[in-house]
């Protein structure tokens, strides 16, 4: 059987599907989102009638395998990924994620999986390895049956709301002052924030805390920890949800990492641990400490942070995706995380064991696609763990001031070149990218990184048009 024959056939599936066609004529459902994650945890897909629910989970949408790219081209006029010759994926629902959007509730949404059709050639019916979700899903499934183990996870979704002009087209304005943990600026995005929640508890996430950061308009809202699979997809759900009340309250949701020079970044801190079960059942968490030292994890979460340490430099690629992100790095008086370093509450190392039994990989921003993240986590850690990495010792000092004490300790890439190419000399974290996955990453980036060093900037123009004599 191909893929997308086992797909058709699992479990379940026939049952779930009726019970969605079911949900759509009783509840007056007449529009769905069929959707997917682009390379750049952009959400693409395609809308339908809701009564043809039935084909799009038995046989599928169609669409170009560029849609997994954005569609976009190269600086040289070239499709990236994939030319004009290539074939159509076969989108295919799952009919778990359905949920009616709060917003329209004639309106619903389904994430789906993608595959190659199965008429070619090569690999026909097959998944399409440029389909990032689907990646972590089946990377993440190996893992555990590997090991037992899985990865949960929680994320720290920071974003700026900025103003609006008369257009509606968003400003370089905040709609708060930069006032961090302030709650009479929490308060005046109070409107605001009941919207989100309400849109995000109706879509299945778990809200947990709030709190305004130090940045205008920087607002980080919470939402409980769960598998990696499922904090990937709550995370795109409330970037969807932000873009709406965006639009109804006349603001606008900025996730760009770095918007503002002289205040904080947009960081979406990956707060993560790995489970023998689940916690509802009476899983064990195995990065709890296992001695008498409260602030050491145990011996898997050592071999973890030894993976991620490892192989940091490539990780960083993956986890400050833009050309902007480095100048969140390069900002260093706001506890940039730049240094490849670990310790307990340390902030200025780029892991920090933030409680008993969970670390913050912290060199990551609001930009990041999570599916890719976690895959590049999972595969970094399972690599600790077969290679019995050893970390080293926590470094308690701020790393500043070990560093002026003689510590040598290794920077994170502090380009997106330079990541590029830290990534391309680490299999172990392209192994994250499996397939057609790297090639249009990588096309996608380097030609990213390219048109921003082919471009002069307002700077190049007030630093050097009267350079001489």
């Amino acid at each position: 059987m191909t893929d997308i024959d086992e797909f058709l056939a699992a479990e379940g599936r026939a049952e779930q599907i009726a019970e969605v066609q079911k949900r759509i004529e009783a509840e007056g459902i007449q529009y769905l989102y069929c959707q997917f994650v682009s390379v750049t945890g952009r959400i693409m897909g395609k809308g339908i009638p809701a009564k043809h629910f039935g084909t799009i989970a038995h046989k599928g949408f169609q669409l170009v395998y560029g849609s997994t790219a954005n569609l976009f081209t190269d600086r040289h006029g070239e499709y990236i990924g994939y030319g004009p010759e290539a074939r159509e994926l076969v989108g295919l629902a799952e009919p778990e994620t359905f949920c009616k959007l709060p917003w329209d509730p004639k309106t619903a949404r389904v994430f789906c999986t993608l595959f190659r059709g199965r008429e070619e050639e090569v690999d026909g019916g097959m998944y399409l390895t440029s389909d990032c979700r689907g990646n972590l899903h089946r990377i993440h499934k190996a893992f555990e049956e590997k090991t037992g183990l899985h990865l949960r996870a929680g994320t720290e979704p920071e974003m700026m709301w900025l103003k609006v002009d008369a257009n509606g087209k968003p400003t370089v304005e905040g709609l708060t002052k930069p006032n961090c943990y302030h709650i009479d600026q929490f308060a005046e995005l109070q409107p605001l924030i009941h919207k989100v929640v309400e849109y995000s508890e109706a879509m299945g996430l778990d809200m947990i805390q709030g709190d305004h950061e130090d940045a205008p308009g920087q607002l980080e809202l919470n939402f409980n920890f769960d598998r990696a699979d499922l904090t990937a997809d709550r995370l795109t759900t409330y970037r969807q949800i932000c873009k709406q009340v965006g639009r109804e309250m006349g603001a606008f949701p900025c996730f760009m990492p770095k918007p503002f020079m002289g205040v904080s970044a947009n960081g979406c801190h990956h707060n993560i641990s790995l489970w023998d079960g689940e916690p509802s059942e009476g899983g064990n968490n195995t990065f709890m400490p296992e001695g008498d030292n409260p602030q050491i994890p145990g011996s898997i979460g050592l071999k973890a942070i030894g993976g991620i340490i490892e192989h940091l430099s490539a990780l960083t690629c993956l986890g400050s995706p833009t050309v902007n992100s480095y100048r969140r790095l390069w900002d260093t008086g706001f506890w940039a995380p730049v240094f490849a370093d670990w310790g307990f509450q340390n902030r200025t190392t780029a892991l920090r064991i933030s409680a008993p039994g969970r670390f913050e990989y912290r060199s990551v921003d609001s930009a990041v696609n999570p599916y890719l993240s976690f895959a590049a986590l999972i595969k970094a850690m399972d690599d600790g763990l077969d290679r019995n990495l050893d970390p080293g010792p926590p470094e308690e000092r701020n790393i500043y001031e070990a560093m002026s004490e003689g510590k040598d300790v290794k920077k994170i890439p502090l380009s997106l070149g330079e990541a590029l190419e830290a990534l391309a000399a680490d299999e172990v974290v392209k192994s994250a990218l499996p397939g057609d996955m790297y090639k249009v990453f990588e096309h996608y980036k380097r030609d990213e990184w390219e048109r921003f060093m082919a471009t002069v900037t307002d700077w190049d123009v007030e630093e050097y048009l009267d350079i001489l004599p």
